[in-house]
């Protein structure tokens, strides 16, 4: 495991990836989607294909739902970028907001994604489900945002596995986390914000 953080580098499913989003297609297709929506990068649109050839849905890709640009960070692994940006890595995990490697803040992503989620799921009949295909930290970023959580706070929703999705429904005050991270037993979490 390298560990590597791809950020907005475009990349392609290795055949794991694929394997897994196909599992995960199959899953996902008994919640009986009405809407997909998925981030433009490859890696997320081939995912969201996935769940389309199950479900006969088209897919929307939109940008605003990309993984968060790190700058000079993407394309290094977490040590690579301890060892370079030592201070400012330092301050990432302590959670304080840092523009990693020059790249978007953590608000920043919620304030591009979130909208995005939330114009989708406006269109949804009564009980409709819309699944949304992107990346962990923009997930996470816009679950802290559409729950209300202050920023500093929305690394405590922790990290998902691949192809593994939270689940959110609107309650009486607003949005609520259902599941977080479901589809598999635990496995540990590979991504950007592990």
């Amino acid at each position: 495991m390298e560990r590597r953080f791809q950020g907005t580098t475009d990349i392609e499913l290795t055949g794991t990836g694929v394997a897994q989003a196909r599992r995960s297609a199959r899953l996902l297709a008994a919640l009986r989607p009405h809407v997909i929506v998925s981030s433009d990068l490859q890696r997320a649109r081939a995912t969201a294909a996935e769940l389309a050839s199950v479900t006969g849905l088209p897919v929307t890709s939109h940008p605003e739902l990309r993984e968060t640009y790190a700058g000079q960070w993407q394309g290094l692994t977490h040590d690579e970028i301890a060892e370079r940006f030592g201070d400012q890595y330092a301050a990432w995990k302590r959670g304080e907001p840092v523009r990693r490697g020059g790249g978007e803040l953590e608000t920043e992503v919620a304030d591009r994604a979130a909208p995005v989620v939330l114009a989708n799921a406006e269109k949804l009949p009564d009980g409709g489900t819309l699944v949304v295909v992107s990346h962990g930290g923009t997930i996470r970023t816009t679950i802290g945002r559409l729950l209300d959580l202050e920023p500093h706070s929305w690394e405590a929703l922790g990290g998902l596995t691949n192809c593994c999705w939270s689940v959110l429904g609107e309650g009486a005050r607003g949005w609520r986390l259902l599941e977080h991270n479901a589809g598999t037993l635990p496995e540990p979490v590979l991504g950007d914000d592990d």
